[in-house]
């Protein structure tokens, strides 16, 4: 058994796996809700797995499958209630845990999750992955700048913050004497807080370098900021969501997080206009986009996919096999909350690459 991380290369080998062919062979999948506010505690977490673990059994008797296929499916549910009430199962650090189980493709495997999921038991010809590619999210990152101090948060394979680098420089404080010695000590410490911001940039791109991230969000005071977006490398710039208000040396990775999200938020909901105007504009000229299940299914298997975007309440027994195609295209996947541009083009519509 192997426990790992949610991240988009296993998202896509996941997608890939199907049972061996000519076979009734399922894979079990089963989501288990970890959020602190409704299972916060051994008892309602030992409730909820019960059920599951219940519902999972239900699932054996009422297959319908041939009964080699029902015999790698109990051993499959038996194989995930050893896990879930086991030493190696831990609550510790995940919002939800995701199981993918098909002995006979050789696959048992827990995702854990930064974030809750509905809990469900699924047995279907693939893994179940739809609510991992709803919360799946793009890379962040957090400078926290003061003129002195430069702290980054990045996100980690499980989508958490991690603090990788604080750095504090030896900038002097302002001199508040009068006089030309004034002037000239004032000099040598914007001098030095230059020095110091060039050094933040260069420590930014070197990371990115190393391990590159999607979006970057500035922590800053207003007066700094112009500072620190010229001196940042041109690629960074492009990432670059704006600047947050934060207290630099002492805010905590949680409440960096909550003064950064606005600006987080707003370039989500930016990137899924600039899809959903796409999909109108090509719609309207016949060209690079799809819209209703068939169309798009046709897209998929001529690997035109750029985007895939589907209506969160959307459902159509072929939709697990178009995300999973999608994901193997290395197309986008967007499930798309609480708009009505994809309810008259039937819920589900594509960005073409051609």
């Amino acid at each position: 058994m192997q426990l790992n991380d949610l991240d988009h290369d296993r998202l896509r080998q996941l997608a890939a796996l199907r049972p061996p062919a000519g076979t009734q062979t399922k894979v079990l999948s089963v989501y288990v809700d970890l959020d602190p506010a409704n299972f916060g505690t051994q008892p309602a977490r030992a409730r909820q797995i019960g059920s599951l673990l219940d519902e999972a059994d239900r699932r054996t008797r009422n297959g319908g499958l041939d009964p080699e296929a029902n015999v790698a499916l109990r051993k499959d549910v038996e194989r995930v209630r050893g896990y879930l009430r086991g030493d190696d199962f831990s609550a510790k650090g995940a919002h939800g845990i995701a199981i993918f189980a098909c002995g006979p493709a050789g696959l048992f495997e827990a995702l854990r999750l930064s974030e809750a999921v509905p809990a469900r038991v699924v047995v279907e010809d693939g893994p179940w992955l739809d609510p991992l590619v709803g919360r799946r999210q793009r890379r962040r990152c957090l400078a926290l700048v003061s003129r002195r101090t430069l702290r980054v948060l990045l996100d980690g394979p499980s989508g958490e913050l991690h603090e990788v680098a604080d750095v504090t420089d030896d900038v002097h404080g302002r001199h508040e004497q009068g006089g030309w010695s004034q002037a000239r000590f004032q000099r040598a410490i914007e001098e030095e807080v230059r020095a110091h911001l060039e050094a933040a940039a260069a420590t930014l791109f070197e990371l990115h370098r190393r391990t590159p991230f999607d979006a970057l969000a500035v922590g800053a005071a207003q007066e700094l900021w112009p500072d620190v977006e010229r001196v940042l490398h041109p690629y960074l710039r492009e990432r670059t969501l704006g600047r947050f208000d934060v207290e630099v040396e002492h805010a905590s990775v949680e409440g960096a997080l909550a003064a950064a999200q606005p600006l987080f938020d707003a370039a989500e909901r930016r990137r899924v206009d600039r899809l959903l105007e796409r999909v109108q504009a090509g719609i309207g000229t016949g060209d690079r986009a799809a819209a209703g299940f068939e169309p798009v299914r046709q897209a998929l298997d001529q690997r035109r996919v750029e985007a895939l975007l589907y209506d969160a309440g959307f459902e159509h027994p072929g939709l697990d096999a178009a995300i999973a195609d999608a994901l193997l295209q290395a197309a986008d996947v967007v499930t798309v909350q609480e708009r009505p541009e994809l309810g008259p083009l039937g819920g589900i519509a594509a960005v073409l690459r051609f």
